[in-house]
Order: C-alpha cells, then sequence, then structure tokens
C-alpha cells in the first residue's frame, strides 16, 4: 500500500505559482487555483508545509 505523501499540496501550490506568474502576480485572477489549495489543505488537516501561505493568499483575494 503507497504511503501518503509528505507534500499532498504540492501540486496545488505548484499551480498557484505558475498562475502567479502568468498573471502579473495578481492573487485575485488566480482565485480558482487557490481556492484548490486551501480545500486541499483542509483535506490534510493542513499537514503540508505548503497551507502556510494559504491563509495571506485568501486575505489578499478578498480585498
Amino acid at each position: 500500500m503507497p504511503q501518503p505523501s509528505k507534500e499532498p499540496c504540492k501540486k496545488e501550490a505548484c499551480d498557484i505559482q505558475a498562475c502567479l506568474s502568468k498573471n502579473n502576480f495578481l492573487p485575485q485572477r488566480c482565485r480558482t487555483v487557490i481556492e484548490k489549495l486551501q480545500a486541499c489543505c483542509e483535506k490534510c488537516n493542513n499537514e503540508s508545509t505548503h497551507c502556510g501561505s494559504v491563509a495571506n493568499l485568501l486575505k489578499q483575494i478578498k480585498k
């Protein structure tokens, strides 16, 4: 049986970086991928190192 990844939200975090790069680093334009990271973090109880920044990103898109 495969072990769970130590970084279960790495793909979502990488998707955010790609989106931000394409969109002049404006988090408002990456709402969907940020919400996917948030959902991943909730699913894994924030046990991925990539979950630390999601709260700040969510604050920025709600402005």
